[in-house]
């Protein structure tokens, strides 16, 4: 297995497989690799000759210092579970100073709407990071394919947001939700879940398919009500937002008619954890 932590390096190893025509995929981590990652790098195994996979845990995607300290770090493990579903994956984890040579800041780009509503609101410029970080690593591997997932769905729509506008011939994968027995959105953060409140998250899926198929049956005020009473009365966990939404603009839909673009998108604060979670509703 190849592991690199210098673009240079990197930048030489791609050259030389492009030169001799191999198809090579991207798959962006910071690392805490869990099942949602491993279908992300199996669907690129599928498509492609090379697969890189990069972690690096992006400080300027972070709203909150102690956020980015605290976010798990666990690079040999990571290794380990790369490793195990083929040796031919490549890995790039570099250090901050590699990726972030003068400054460590994230540029400002303009995505119009999309990133100024739900993740965007509570974490102003986690997008710009995310942006930054993402182009950068673009720019170094220059792929053929990306591969991210649905659960992020905001994030998703960001990343085809540049590649429309910088990177013409990326092609962006976008994959299934992969999610625990109960229904959860399998995410790093999970692991920070006690027992109780890890069996009570099912509730999150779970009201996410009632607000899909109660939507031409009620009101979104309705169901906003029922999603939010059903929540809230679990210990330790509060509803944050329940959207309903564009799935290409983000702009807010508002009354529960017929709409061919719909999209449903929750957060749940659970003991302080922000979860996150959507569904398509077409």
């Amino acid at each position: 297995m190849i592991i690199e932590n210098k673009i240079k390096n990197v930048k030489k190893s791609v050259s030389y497989d492009k030169r001799n025509s191999k198809k090579i995929s991207l798959v962006p981590t910071m690392g805490s690799i869990h099942k949602g990652h491993i279908f992300l790098i199996e669907e690129a195994l599928k498509k492609s000759d090379v697969v890189w996979v990069s972690i690096f845990i992006n400080p300027t995607q972070f709203h909150d210092l102690i956020d980015y300290k605290n976010y798990p770090r666990s690079l040999n493990q990571d290794i380990d579970i790369i490793h195990s579903l083929s040796q031919n994956i490549r890995i790039f984890s570099p250090e901050i100073n590699e990726m972030y040579s003068e400054t460590v800041s994230y540029e400002k780009f303009d995505f119009g709407k999309i990133d100024k509503v739900m993740e965007g609101k509570y974490r102003p410029n986690h997008f710009n990071g995310v942006a930054t970080v993402v182009s950068k690593l673009f720019d170094i591997f220059k792929p053929d394919y990306t591969f991210f997932g649905q659960k992020d769905y905001q994030q998703v729509l960001i990343v085809k947001n540049i590649i429309n506008k910088n990177f013409n011939g990326i092609k962006l994968i976008t994959c299934k939700t992969v999610r625990e027995s109960n229904g959860l959105a399998i995410s790093s953060r999970n692991r920070l879940l006690d027992e109780n409140d890890y069996v009570n998250s099912k509730i999150i899926y779970e009201m996410l398919v009632f607000a899909k198929d109660s939507f031409n049956k009620l009101k979104i005020s309705e169901i906003k009500e029922h999603v939010s009473n059903k929540i809230n009365t679990i210990p330790n966990f509060e509803l944050d937002y329940l959207d309903f939404r564009n799935s290409n603009s983000l702009e807010k839909i508002i009354c529960s008619e017929a709409n061919q673009n719909l999209h449903i998108f929750i957060c749940v604060k659970v003991n302080g954890i922000r979860l996150i979670d959507n569904i398509d509703a077409k």
